[in-house]
């Protein structure tokens, strides 16, 4: 089969290795951007056990999409809690407000999509890399949570407290 006329992206590392380049925590997670052909931004990302999400918001222009790899992640949308477990996933539209957390002994894993492409810039610029040493505790100083707070808006993220 001559791959140069199928229709679709495929990204392979350059080692077996996951590069930890793109790797940062924001907020309390562990958040991996990969890179996209499509208009769309997606990231893997790891929350710790009871590790709460970000501030109450929703976004004017992106859909955004979590699917659960391993553990669960309770969700906050449109004022109704639910709880995602390994293998669901949860659409959210523009316009909806939803918070996310892990309240479980267990890490959470999961996939992010946001449609179109953009919202990487706010792991991109709010995040701590993986490598700082601290790097985890750090995402969640007064520091940052403020500079999250006052910028959020620049990245279509409308917090709603």
């Amino acid at each position: 089969m001559d791959i140069s006329k199928l229709r679709y992206s495929f990204v392979r590392q350059k080692s077996h290795k996951m590069k930890t380049d793109n790797t940062k925590w924001v907020l309390g997670h562990k958040v991996t951007s990969y890179d996209t052909s499509g208009d769309y931004d997606m990231m893997m990302a790891e929350t710790p056990p009871q590790v709460q999400g970000p501030p109450p918001h929703l976004h004017n222009s992106f859909k955004e999409s979590f699917l659960i790899i391993e553990g669960e992640m309770e969700f906050f949308i449109n004022g109704e809690v639910i709880h995602v477990k390994a293998g669901e996933s949860v659409d959210i539209p523009p316009k909806t407000l939803h918070t996310f957390g892990n309240k479980t002994d267990t890490t959470c894993k999961w996939v992010n999509i946001h449609s179109p492409k953009g919202f990487r810039a706010f792991f991109d610029t709010l995040g701590i890399p993986f490598e700082n040493e601290n790097a985890e505790l750090e995402s969640t100083t007064p520091t940052i949570i403020k500079k999250v707070m006052e910028t959020a808006a620049d990245f279509d993220m409308i917090i709603k407290v």
